[in-house]
């Protein structure tokens, strides 16, 4: 699963979980029923579950191109050097 498949993957968990929770409780509310709100709820999370943990093809559209070791290797990421920051003198403040 690639970064934004992760991003849709968490935002479609919380779309349906929220979705699921407020037609469970109308439904129970309607008809005065706690036991099947809570199996409607149920439902919902199974199938909130099923939808956004596999690793669904959907989830890796925009996959991560990696370098391979030896190039890597022959190419290595330069050293980010700190500067530190020169003190000013009260005059140059005001």
């Amino acid at each position: 699963m690639d970064w934004q498949g992760q991003k849709l993957s968490e935002q479609l968990m919380q779309i349906m979980l929220v979705a699921s929770a407020l037609i469970a409780f109308a439904v129970g509310y309607v008809i005065g029923s706690f036991r099947l709100m809570l199996l409607i709820y149920l439902g919902g999370v199974i199938l909130t579950t099923l939808i956004t943990v596999p690793n669904w093809p959907f989830f890796n559209r925009h996959p991560l191109k990696w370098l391979e070791s030896e190039e890597a290797e022959r190419n290595p990421k330069p050293l980010q050097t700190v500067i530190p920051k020169k003190k000013t003198s009260k005059a140059h403040q005001k």
